[in-house]
């Protein structure tokens, strides 16, 4: 066989790869629905397990039937609080859809801050800005209805902690709860939040963008596992080399999962629900909601990085 035809097998081969890879990538993964478990040694030693169910980064748009049908499913966890980091909406039309996937969900004491997506509709983009640090000119879409889904969240009982510190009840334990505003737009105002609160049974966190000046913040005042989204994942990993960019400041092995940041508090970053409707696809990173049993530290020093976390999931 020629050179050149040898060539040409080559490039059609690569094609047909490329073009595989990109079906799996839109047509399956991004719809292979996951609950990630992970377990936290966070709470007092003696204290009993509570369960945090996280849920982030949405993104939806009317008509995604599945998600919705999954995300109404995982009440049947019945968790002790649920936790919601934002990126709810991804069309006008979508709080019902939302309130609708939350359901039962809803009627459990909960808290939620949100994020870029919930306040401006998704643009076209190009991919390749997604490799690059973000630095120029950021485009807004049109503004989304999130006051009335921050009405329906509040009405429901859930805790709007944005630049809030509040104090709740949950399974007879005193949880401070503090959040900001999304740091991806540079609308996060961590002193007004700031202070150590020593006499809560834990402090919990909220940030929709984990970058790394807010989390330094919630380190300094001692709080116990800070909650973020924004990430994806990554949403394209690479197998043997993990997230290709994380689209914020932290490092990309903290784009998913557990970590330690500094000396006492846990960092959990979820990979999120959805996608933006103009980038459809995942590759190696699923979307996923996380079921975080918190646990009591143990009396002697944990010098581990984070706790593994499994994951298990199924199509929708």
């Amino acid at each position: 066989m020629s050179t050149a035809g040898t060539i040409a097998r080559l490039a059609a081969a690569t094609a047909t790869a490329g073009a595989a890879g990109i079906g799996y990538a839109a047509g399956i993964e991004r719809r292979h629905w996951t609950l990630r478990r992970a377990e936290l040694p966070v709470l007092e030693p003696g204290a009993r397990p509570l369960r945090i169910l996280h849920l982030s980064d949405l993104h939806l748009t009317p008509g995604q039937r599945s998600k919705i049908r999954w995300v109404a499913a995982l009440a049947a966890l019945e968790p002790d609080l649920v936790i919601n980091t934002g990126d709810n909406l991804a069309h006008p039309d979508a709080v019902p859809g939302v309130l609708t996937a939350l359901g039962r969900l809803l009627d459990r004491p909960g808290a939620f801050v949100f994020g870029s997506n919930d306040y401006y509709g998704p643009t076209p983009k190009n991919p390749a800005r997604y490799l690059r640090r973000s630095g120029g000119r950021r485009i807004h879409g049109a503004p989304l209805p999130w006051t009335d889904l921050r009405a329906a969240f509040r009405e429901h009982g859930w805790v709007d902690a944005t630049h809030t510190r509040q104090l709740l009840e949950v399974d007879g334990r005193s949880v401070r709860i503090a959040g900001v505003d999304d740091p991806h737009l540079n609308r996060d105002r961590y002193p007004r939040i700031a202070g150590h609160d020593p006499d809560a049974d834990l402090r919990l966190g909220l940030t929709h963008s984990p970058e790394p000046r807010v989390l330094d913040g919630f380190a300094a005042d001692g709080y116990d596992l800070v909650l973020a989204g924004h990430t994806h994942g990554g949403q394209l990993r690479l197998p043997g080399y993990g997230a290709i960019v994380t689209n914020c400041g932290i490092d990309r092995s903290r784009a998913r999962g557990t970590s330690r940041w500094g000396s006492h508090t846990r960092l959990h970053v979820s990979a999120g629900l959805g996608t933006s409707p103009y980038a459809p696809v995942r590759f190696a990173c699923p979307p996923e909601a996380s079921l975080l049993t918190l646990v009591a530290r143990p009396t002697s020093t944990d010098t581990r990085r984070g706790t593994p976390a499994q994951a298990t999931g199924g199509v929708g």
